[in-house]
Order: C-alpha cells, then sequence, then structure tokens
C-alpha cells in the first residue's frame, strides 16, 4: 500500500512540475517580414496595448530612451545596407531605441540587441545610427503598439511606428538598382567556370547524361586564363567522367593532369584519389 502511495505521490509531484498554465501574453511577440525592392526586412518585437492610459509624454516621458515596445528589445534586420537620412547603415541585425519628444523623434539603432527593455549601459560605441523623425497626430486611435514597413516603392520605404494617436515615419532606402544591375550584367556575361562545373558535377553524379557532363566540363576547364593551370578539381571530375564513357586513357592523363596539380597545392587528398584512379584505369 505505501508503495502505490509513494508511486502516485511522485506521479503527482513530476505532473505538478511538469505541467505549465497557459494564458494570454499581455504584450505578445510577433514577425513581420517584408522584401523591399530586393532587400529581406525583418521585424521583431512585442505589442504591449494602451488600455485607456495615456502613452506618450505619461506612460512613456517625452525626452528618455524608451525601449520602444515591450518586454525584449523590438529589432529590425536588413539583408542589405541601406541608407538613412544620408547616412550608410550596414546590413545586419539592431535593437531599436526611441526617444519621444512632443516634435520630434530620436530613432537609435543600436548594435546589441539582447537587452531586456534599455540597456543597463548605454553605450555610445554600440549606437550604429541615430536618425530624427516628425511625430503626427492622427484622429484614429491604435490600441496596440505597432512597427511596421510602409510606404514601400523599388527604392525606399518607410518603418513606421503607431501607437495611440501618434505615428511616426522613418525613411530608409536600399541598393535595388545597384543589386538590379549587378544581376543583369552577371546573367548576360553568361556562364561561369564554376557554373559549368556545377553542372557538370550534377550530371554526372546523378548518372544523366555523361556526355553532356564532358561538354560542360571542358568549357569549364576552356574558360581557364593563358598561362594559368585548370583547378584540380576541375581535372579531377573530367577524368572521372572520360573513365565513365569507357575512355579509360584520356582519364589517367586527365588524372595526371589533376595530380600535379594536387601535389603543387599540397592537396593530399586529390593526390590519393587520383593516384587510386590512375592504379585502377591501369588495369
Amino acid at each position: 500500500m505505501k508503495k502505490l502511495i509513494y508511486a502516485v505521490a511522485f506521479m503527482l509531484a513530476t505532473y505538478a512540475i511538469e505541467a505549465q498554465v497557459k494564458t494570454p501574453q499581455p504584450s505578445p511577440k510577433t514577425t513581420v517580414q517584408q522584401v523591399v525592392g530586393l532587400t529581406d526586412v525583418t521585424l521583431d518585437y512585442s505589442r504591449p496595448s494602451a488600455k485607456g492610459r495615456t502613452i506618450f509624454g505619461d506612460l512613456v516621458p517625452f525626452g528618455k530612451l524608451w525601449r520602444t515596445g515591450a518586454n525584449l528589445n523590438s529589432m529590425i534586420t536588413f539583408s542589405d545596407d541601406v541608407t538613412i537620412d544620408g547616412k550608410a547603415l550596414p546590413k545586419g541585425k539592431y535593437a531599436l531605441f526611441t526617444v519621444p519628444k512632443a516634435d520630434n523623434w530620436e530613432i537609435i539603432f543600436y548594435k546589441t540587441t539582447d537587452n531586456w527593455g534599455t540597456p543597463e549601459e548605454f553605450k555610445e560605441s554600440d549606437v550604429a545610427l541615430r536618425a530624427n523623425a516628425k511625430p503626427i497626430l492622427t484622429d484614429r486611435r491604435v490600441e496596440t503598439f505597432t512597427l511596421s514597413i510602409g510606404n514601400i516603392s523599388n527604392d525606399a520605404a518607410d518603418l513606421e511606428i503607431a501607437w495611440e494617436k501618434t505615428f511616426v515615419a522613418l525613411k530608409f532606402e536600399v541598393p535595388s538598382k545597384k543589386a538590379a544591375m549587378a544581376s543583369i550584367a552577371k546573367v548576360l556575361a553568361g556562364p561561369t567556370a564554376g557554373d559549368y562545373f556545377s553542372a557538370a558535377q550534377y550530371y554526372y553524379q546523378a548518372n544523366i547524361d555523361h556526355n553532356k557532363a564532358l561538354e560542360f566540363i571542358n568549357k569549364a576547364i576552356g574558360m581557364v586564363k593563358p598561362g594559368e593551370d585548370a583547378p584540380f578539381w576541375h581535372l579531377r571530375l573530367k577524368s572521372l567522367i572520360q573513365a565513365k564513357l569507357g575512355d579509360k586513357k584520356g582519364a589517367i592523363e586527365t588524372a595526371k593532369l589533376s595530380l600535379a596539380g594536387a601535389q603543387k597545392e599540397k592537396n593530399d587528398d586529390y593526390v590519393k584519389m587520383n593516384n587510386d584512379s590512375i592504379k585502377e584505369w591501369s588495369k
């Protein structure tokens, strides 16, 4: 009987430890993902609600550093370098802090993102960029604190902050034109040696069309600049394809070239693979 009582008590204690009461969060977390031009922009933040309170100038004092949300830092991530107020902000993740005022908001992009609220010690060296934006008082009341990306074009968008009857928009510019022109130039220039190598490797490994694979790898090797040696890994792949096509004599000749390149670069793995293959194909 005692064993049964102990077993039940143990089970109840374990359940008490593992069980967790689930209730709605007062400031639920959200993530916003938006593409601006060719740049990915992500917002991660918690959303407190006004609940009848006066927010700016009261709950959030004017002139003081504000966490700009609730709980952990509100964060913004850019996949490319952006420009704000003519100043460059490198790509990456930043905590968003603000200093609200009745006639002006200072918006701060902060490098350290693991604070709960504002940093215990605010370091100027962690400030990536400061910018200013004018607040607008609106007739529409926003109950729940909102960060969003709006006014989107190919080259720019606004980081928007809205709560109660205050709306703030900060414009940022993205390098869409530069990225698009670079992409167009790359594509129109045609495939690179690496592209041909990847295609040849896929055709060989997938056992699709070894003649086509040989065509691709020959194009890759043919793009080597005069006076330079073909990469030994390109030659290694060509030798494997030749062997697969039954041309063992040609495979051995190519493998010897790959071997010489691997020895020159002191790549022991390729030295061994080529020696093993030459031995096998010479039988």
